[in-house]
């Protein structure tokens, strides 16, 4: 008995020492409690074969763990590569070719993202397979089943939470890329702005009118006006405010206000429309031709020297290679080759400069019309001989001779009469118009008494004053003639009506 009792107290320690052994190896956490007594017991009958299987159930629940461990390292990666993908994305060129890669780039990662839950699938399913094939080995050493079981649930564990990251990481590259979609139109606009800072029209300034635009001395409606901005005229911005902006144009300086201007790329297109544009030579001998073509058979329409232009036809049939342009003879063709063209704008004019104009303007009008009434009377045989200053009853007198002598005769005819009497004075017949009208023997009318009825009477026609009035202002349509009478048929001389002056 006392033999037996050490036996199993031998035993007991042994046994005991193999459980310590144990929970050491398996690192499990959990206190000696009624199970695991229940183990020791079991223990006690079959250490060795316990033992055997314990050890196969634990490295098949490490393996298991490993594996979960390698796909979340592997997830973990791949989430790090569509990141990396993401940050290279976010700098792709900006504007539209941003978006459009930018979009391009979702589609890409979203298949990326299907592939990889698809691979996390069978991962999942594969670790599915490897704890099972723990379970059962566990069944074999239920002893060992706790350990295993607790081995699995912590790969599932594992699992999940690498699924979970996928998941936060699939969120992360929706959220990234609607990011980036408003970050690459925050940059097209940005591209934008960039664009109308750095073109030349920036700083220019059209007004936006159907005639002009009023150029005040102060940023006032009250305030005078220093010029006109006319459609079609460019200004320099020199500073912009939010009503009214100060620009430059010509010699004016001033403000004008902002609702009737257009600036930056909007002038631009402005310009283009109310602009003119030349073709300017850039060598000697540019040939205007009548077609597009450079054919002997067509014909030239014009030769245009070396900084020569021409302004370009908008409204012409536009040919490739070809600029088509204005000519007096229509509209011509000159090749693109040896053509610029500059576009051209107006300026802004002074109210001095305006009045200026528009007495030159008055200037070449009444220029005009005695060009006009020269050549008439050229035509008519009318010159213009030196004026005679004379009194109203002077004219009358005239007026009264030439009732008396033409009245009946075309204004032509009158005009010539009292033509003649400007010749006479001219002449030195006498000093005066009466002297030269009573001069005696020289006008029936003023010998007879007819002209003296007439004056008293005061029936001198309208047409026969202004005929007065003319010739003493210096008209003739007789040249120098000094002498009239009625016409003679074969005798030489100016023919008019009835008369004939010579």
């Amino acid at each position: 008995m006392k033999f037996d009792k050490k036996v199993m107290g031998s035993g007991i320690v042994v046994t005991f020492s193999l459980a310590l052994t144990l929970s050491s190896v398996c690192g499990t956490k959990a206190a000696f409690g009624t199970q695991h007594r229940s183990q020791a017991i079991e223990l006690a009958a079959e250490p060795i074969r316990y033992f055997d299987r314990t050890e196969g159930a634990m490295a098949a629940a490490l393996a298991a763990a490993e594996e979960a461990i390698a796909q979340k390292e592997a997830s973990q990666q791949k989430v790090a590569v569509l990141e990396n993908k993401m940050a290279a994305n976010a700098k792709v060129v900006s504007g539209l070719d941003k978006i459009e890669k930018i979009e391009d780039s979702k589609k890409n990662q979203k298949a990326l993202s299907t592939s990889e839950e698809d691979q996390n699938v069978r991962s999942a399913s594969e670790e599915d397979q490897n704890a099972q094939s723990a379970s059962e080995e566990n069944q074999e050493a239920p002893g060992a089943s706790q350990q295993g079981t607790e081995a699995s649930e912590e790969a599932k564990t594992d699992d999940v939470e690498a699924d979970e990251t996928q998941v936060a990481s699939g969120k992360k590259e929706e959220a990234g890329n609607e990011d980036n979609q408003e970050e690459a139109e925050v940059q097209v606009g940005l591209l934008e702005t960039k664009n109308e800072e750095v073109s030349p029209w920036a700083s220019k300034l059209l007004p936006n009118v159907d005639e002009y635009l009023n150029i005040r001395t102060e940023a006032s409606d009250e305030s005078e006006v220093a010029g006109k901005l006319y459609k079609g005229a460019l200004a320099t911005i020199e500073e912009k405010g939010d009503t009214w902006t100060k620009i430059r144009s010509g010699d004016v300086e001033g403000y004008v206000k902002n609702e009737f201007c257009v600036t930056g790329l909007e002038a631009e297109g402005l310009a283009n429309e109310v602009g003119t544009t030349y073709a300017v030579a850039s060598t000697g001998g540019v040939r205007v031709r009548s077609d597009a073509s450079s054919s002997e058979e067509t014909g030239i329409l014009d030769v245009m020297e070396e900084g020569g232009k021409l302004e370009v036809d908008t409204e012409a049939e536009q040919k490739e290679g070809w600029i088509a342009v204005k000519t007096e003879e229509g509209s011509g063709y000159v090749s693109a080759d040896y053509v610029n063209t500059e576009l051209e704008l107006g300026k802004a004019i002074s109210i001095e400069e305006e009045l200026a104009a528009i007495a030159a303007a008055e200037a070449e009008e009444a220029e005009r019309a005695r060009q006009e009434q020269a050549a008439q009377q050229q035509e008519s045989g009318t010159s213009q001989r030196g004026a005679v200053s004379a009194s109203y009853d002077e004219v009358t007198l005239l007026g009264a001779l030439i009732q008396c002598e033409a009245g009946g005769e075309p204004y032509e005819g009158q005009l010539a009469v009292g033509a003649v009497v400007m010749n006479r004075l001219r002449a030195g017949y006498a000093g005066s118009i009466s002297g030269v009208i009573y001069q005696g023997g020289q006008f029936t009318p003023a010998s007879s008494g007819a002209l003296a009825s007439v004056l008293a009477s005061g029936s001198i026609s309208g047409s026969c004053m202004q005929a007065a009035q003319e010739a003493i202002n210096g008209a003739s349509n007789v040249g120098g003639a000094l002498n009239f009478r009625r016409a003679v048929p074969g005798a030489g001389g100016i023919v008019i009506g009835n008369h004939m002056f010579f």
